[in-house]
């Protein structure tokens, strides 16, 4: 099913829009199983590797066995590219960028205990040198996801300008990237239950609370873009991380 029109001025306007349980609990508990694996998998590691990165203790130091997250997680298990390629998200996706659709840049997040991180605030297009409205970003929460257990947060309208903010080296829990700062009080807490896939500009500030409950959430983030979008450091056919899903 394609985006209704009122969906995708909701998209252009807002910079963003949240999907409610569009996955099937079904198909859900599929992919569930896929990321169940990857965790533990995760608990034999001592240092991180192969897309797996340990969460950081006090000075640094990674912690054995506690999953932060999986870089390129779509190369380190194909299987994770069944929900990428979802129909009930590609099919809304064209709405936005058309036929031909590559998926980059996939992570999995499965924000496993109290104080767990994912991202700090940041606009995902400072990464990937652009400030192309072709690129659509995507989180997908496998678990029900409120302000205890680590939401999305976003600056609702932050896209419209286009323009880049300055990004820093993060401390603290946020040490493991380079974020940007916004007024807390413009930004919108994303409640989302199971299944729920928000897609959004990749020139919105966003970021994301950490883990102050005692339960986990499961969530994923990637970007689609056209196929025929040339993005000098993630190029098609020559950057291991994009892959092809619809189209030529």
């Amino acid at each position: 099913m394609k985006l209704t029109n009122e969906q995708i001025r909701q998209y252009r306007a807002e910079g963003y829009l949240a999907l409610q349980a569009l996955i099937s609990p079904e198909r859900l508990a599929a992919h569930r199983a896929v990321f169940d694996e990857l965790v533990e998998r995760s608990r034999s590691l001592a240092e991180s590797r192969g897309g797996f990165n340990l969460a950081p203790g006090e000075h640094g130091q990674p912690i054995p066995g506690r999953l932060h997250k999986i870089q390129g997680v779509c190369v380190v298990d194909e299987r994770v590219l069944d929900l990428a390629r979802e129909p009930e998200i590609l099919d809304r996706v064209e709405s936005l960028i058309g036929p031909n659709i590559d998926v980059f840049g996939t992570k999995f997040y499965p924000m496993l205990v109290r104080g767990a991180t994912s991202t700090g605030w940041h606009q995902d297009n400072h990464y990937f040198g652009t400030n192309s409205d072709r690129v659509v970003s995507c989180a997908i929460y496998l678990e029900k996801t409120g302000v205890e257990n680590g939401c999305l947060q976003v600056v609702p309208r932050s896209h419209r300008s286009g323009h880049l903010v300055e990004h820093e080296a993060g401390t603290g829990i946020y040490a493991h990237g380079a974020w940007t700062e916004v007024k807390e009080d413009q930004a919108v807490d994303l409640i989302c239950s199971p299944g729920t896939v928000v897609l959004f500009s990749a020139n919105l500030l966003h970021g994301a609370r950490p883990n102050l409950s005692g339960r986990t959430s499961y969530r994923t983030a990637w970007h689609y873009i056209p196929g025929d979008l040339d993005l000098a450091m993630f190029p098609r056919g020559g950057y291991k991380d994009r892959h092809i899903l619809r189209g030529a």
